[in-house]
């Protein structure tokens, strides 16, 4: 029984850490990289869409991406989404492609975003200990119908402990990666 309501909580962090990774991609580092524009929003016919349901976006050299609508008449509305998105990025359009320079980091731009990723780390690390709450929760309901005995709930804290502390352990390790990739000049 309680090795379901572990298992449950495993794929919940994982779940959690994928998002992390995802999010983390986001993030500039001074390489080029489709992830850092492909959500941005455009208007498109009034409401706002994706920019990769819009236009393929390709990298091909380390500081440039490339932006290719796959209607002409949205380019101007394309390069002041991307302009717009706050990223740092100015986009140049030729009337039929838009280029995305991606300029070198200033020691400051760097720091700024060590803060950002390190105040959303926290908020993983928060959601990782909201799942051993539930997963907690979950077993002591199970002991309060008989289906757990005492003995049972502690060894199945124990273990819903511990990985909490490997997930959370993981969570920092990606993190710290992400900081020596930003600041890495």
């Amino acid at each position: 029984m309680s090795a379901e309501v572990l298992e449950q909580m495993k794929q919940e962090m994982e779940q959690t850490l994928g998002s992390l990774r995802v999010e983390f991609s986001k993030v500039r580092t001074g390489r080029a990289s489709t992830a850092l524009i492909q959500g941005v929003m455009v208007k498109y016919y009034g409401s706002p869409t994706p920019l990769n349901q819009l236009a393929s976006l390709s990298a091909p050299e380390a500081r440039l991406l490339v932006v290719q609508p796959y209607e002409k008449n949205i380019i101007g509305d394309v390069e002041k989404a991307i302009y717009q998105a706050d990223l740092g990025l100015t986009p140049v359009n030729d009337g039929k492609v838009i280029r995305v320079p991606i300029p070198e980091l200033t020691e400051e731009r760097r720091k700024d975003f060590v803060r950002k990723i390190r105040k959303s780390a926290e908020g993983y690390r928060v959601s990782m200990r909201n799942h051993r709450r539930d997963a907690n929760d979950y077993l002591k309901e199970m002991q309060k119908e008989k289906e757990l005995t005492e003995d049972e709930l502690h060894a199945a804290q124990d273990r819903v402990q511990k990985m909490t502390n490997e997930y959370i352990e993981k969570l920092d390790h990606i993190l710290k990666l992400k900081e020596e990739e930003l600041m890495a000049v």
